[in-house]
């Protein structure tokens, strides 16, 4: 397991998940390539990258445009040598009911989030299949598998990742390939994304609580890079919860989140009048700021997940919950 000196391509790198995990790939001595459209966000995640102690590459790159992501990987190899490990995280979204979203706005959001992880999923396998080498970490959500209001646009994109995650994986493991495919399902996450999403609500957005930083889900998917046998990990207690509860009981999941789900993602003051957007054009690029990789919700957010130490360890609590239980058969047994 190469950590030290890899060579690693991270998509949506300017801000939120993706900007922690450039980070904390450069923490270990990383060749971290930065893939994202904004200038000021590619800079700053630089800067993080070599602060750290990696080396950072800026690729300004709309992941929507399969060219451009394919020529993003040419020099990635030609400055750092082989990619290792390439992580998708880029998205955008449009925060609305369906009937508030146009088909430009839909088609926009689903070349992004979707077919900008299979653009750069297909320039990573150009080059780590002849190698029988590499990893490639899909960042997904628990909204992968459980969809919510205000969100048809996001959902419907992850829920296509997710489908297009598992069949890959399958042929993957026909061929017994030695490159790995995992995905990583996110929580509610305190990242810009809500500082400069397009929103047609009310109210200025907000994750659904409970909130977790950037840095949790950055160790599960540095983790999953790590690991990539395992064909996706849980971040969250919350991601546990929705997608539990949604294998359960769907129809009761959906009756709640109609009553829950509107005032869940809006807090109790109005959307600016200023409020950046960075569907079309990245948001850094209209006021030159540098939004980092936390949001707007530091206050009111997690540090850590005993989830994802779970979904880590999920071998050892198997090995506790067999001996707990042969325990309690041999207990019974000795009553008898």
């Amino acid at each position: 397991m190469k950590q030290a000196g890899q060579v690693v391509v991270v998509t949506g790198a300017s801000g939120g998940i993706g900007r922690a995990t450039a980070q904390a790939f450069g923490a270990r001595g990383a060749k971290v390539a930065l893939i994202a459209r904004g200038e000021a966000g590619l800079a700053g995640a630089a800067r993080d990258v070599e602060r750290a102690g990696g080396q950072a590459l800026r690729l300004p790159v709309d992941v929507a445009d399969p060219e451009q992501v394919e020529a993003a990987a040419a020099t990635t190899e030609e400055t750092f040598g082989p990619i290792d490990v390439w992580v998708n995280v880029a998205f955008t979204s449009v925060f609305a009911q369906f009937h508030d979203i146009t088909p430009e706005e839909y088609k926009r959001v689903t070349e992004v989030n979707y077919l900008g992880y299979v653009y750069a999923t297909m320039a990573a396998l150009k080059r780590m299949l002849p190698r029988d080498a590499g990893t490639i970490v899909q960042v997904g959500s628990a909204l992968a598998y459980r969809g919510i209001p205000l969100q048809t646009a996001y959902c419907g994109s992850k829920h296509a990742i997710q489908g297009f995650h598992e069949a890959l994986r399958c042929e993957l493991l026909h061929n017994k390939s030695n490159v790995h495919v995992t995905m990583v399902q996110m929580p509610a996450v305190n990242t810009p994304q809500f500082d400069w999403v397009l929103s047609r609500l009310p109210k200025a957005a907000q994750p659904v609580p409970p909130i977790y930083q950037p840095e949790v889900a950055a160790r599960g998917i540095l983790y999953a890079a790590d690991y990539p046998r395992r064909r996706e990990y849980w971040v969250g207690g919350s991601t546990a919860a929705t997608l539990i509860a949604n294998a359960v009981a769907p129809g009761l999941l959906d009756r709640y989140l109609a009553r829950t789900g509107f005032s869940s993602q809006q807090v109790d003051r109005p959307l600016p009048k200023n409020h950046p957007t960075n569907l079309w054009l990245p948001a850094d690029g209209a006021d030159g700021r540098d939004y980092t990789a936390h949001g707007s919700f530091d206050a009111r957010s997690k540090d850590r997940s005993a989830q994802l130490w779970a979904s880590e360890h999920h071998g050892v609590l198997a090995v506790g919950a067999a001996a707990l239980l042969t325990a309690a058969l041999v207990g019974v047994r000795a009553r008898r």
